[in-house]
C-alpha cells in the first residue's frame, strides 16, 4: 500500500473514532478490558502525540508521557492530535526521517503504515464497545497481518523464553498472501508463502487480522490441524501485541 493510502485510512478511521465516541464515553470496551470508550479515546490522542513527538524531535521523547491535563476532554483531544497527525503527515513525505521503534525503517512512513493499522484496530474497538463492527478494508487487513508478524511476533524470544515451542509450525494465509510462522523456544521465524506446517490459518482479511489482535472469537477465521499450536501461537501474539 502507498503512503496516501495509508494517510487516508488514519484520517477515516480516526474521525470514526471520534463520532463513535460522541455520547459514549462512559461505555465500557469489551476488547480491551478495564477500558471505556473515554479510555480508549485518550489511548489513540496520546498514541498521536507520540508520533508527531517522534518527528519533530528526531528522537523518542522521553520522559514519556507527560502529565496530561486530567480534565482534558478526551473527544477534543483526539480531535486535535488527529488533526496534526494528518498535517504531519501531509508536510512530509514517506522518506522524511523520523525515530521509530523499527531500527531498519526511520522514517514517517514507517507511521503512516503504523497509525493506519493503529487506528483501524481501536476503532473496531470503538464499534465493538456500541454494537457491530464494520470490517478492516481488505488491503489494510492484509497488510495489517503482514506487519503482525514480520514486525511484532518475529525476531528474538530470549528474554521470555517458552519451553512449549520446540520448532512448532502455523501457515496463515488470507488476501492472497501466506506465511509460515516457526515457533522455538527463544524466537519466532516467519517465511513468507507459506509451507508445510502443524496448524493453519486462514479465511477473510480482516477476521485473519482482528484473531492475531485478539479482537475476534476462533469461529470467525478457518483453523485446522493441531489445536494446541494454534493456543502456543496465541499466547505469543498476546505478548507480542500488549
Amino acid at each position: 500500500m502507498d503512503y496516501a493510502t495509508y494517510v487516508e485510512h488514519v484520517r477515516q478511521d480516526g474521525q470514526r473514532i471520534a463520532d463513535v465516541a460522541s455520547g459514549s464515553l462512559s461505555t465500557d470496551v469489551p476488547s480491551c478490558p478495564g477500558w471505556t470508550v473515554s479510555d480508549l479515546v485518550s489511548h489513540v490522542a496520546q498514541v498521536y502525540e507520540h508520533k508527531i513527538a517522534c518527528t519533530a524531535l528526531g528522537r523518542a521523547p522521553d520522559p514519556w508521557p507527560p502529565e496530561w491535563p486530567a480534565d482534558r476532554d478526551p473527544i477534543e483531544w483526539l480531535t486535535d492530535a488527529h488533526g496534526r497527525l494528518l498535517a504531519m503527515f501531509a508536510r512530509s513525505g514517506p522518506t522524511t526521517p523520523s525515530a521509530t521503534w523499527w531500527p531498519p525503517d526511520q522514517t514517517v512512513g514507517f507511521w503512516a503504515r503504523r497509525m493506519a493499522q493503529e487506528t483501524a484496530v481501536h476503532r473496531v474497538d470503538a464499534e465493538l464497545a456500541i454494537g457491530t463492527p464494520s470490517p478492516v478494508s481488505a488491503d489494510l487487513a492484509t497488510d495489517g497481518v503482514d506487519e503482525v508478524l514480520v514486525l511484532m511476533l518475529a525476531g528474538d524470544w530470549s528474554d521470555e523464553p517458552d519451553d512449549l515451542a520446540t520448532g512448532q509450525r502455523v501457515a496463515i494465509s488470507t488476501g492472497g498472501r501466506s506465511w509460515r510462522v516457526t515457533l522455538d523456544r527463544e524466537s519466532v521465524s516467519i517465511t513468507e508463502h507459506g509451507g508445510a506446517a502443524d496448524a493453519t490459518l486462514g479465511g477473510d482479511p480482516s477476521d485473519v487480522l482482528l484473531w492475531l489482535w485478539g479482537r475476534a472469537p476462533d469461529e470467525r477465521v478457518k483453523r485446522s490441524g493441531d489445536e494446541e499450536v494454534l493456543r502456543l501461537l496465541r499466547s505469543r501474539l498476546v505478548l507480542a501485541t500488549q
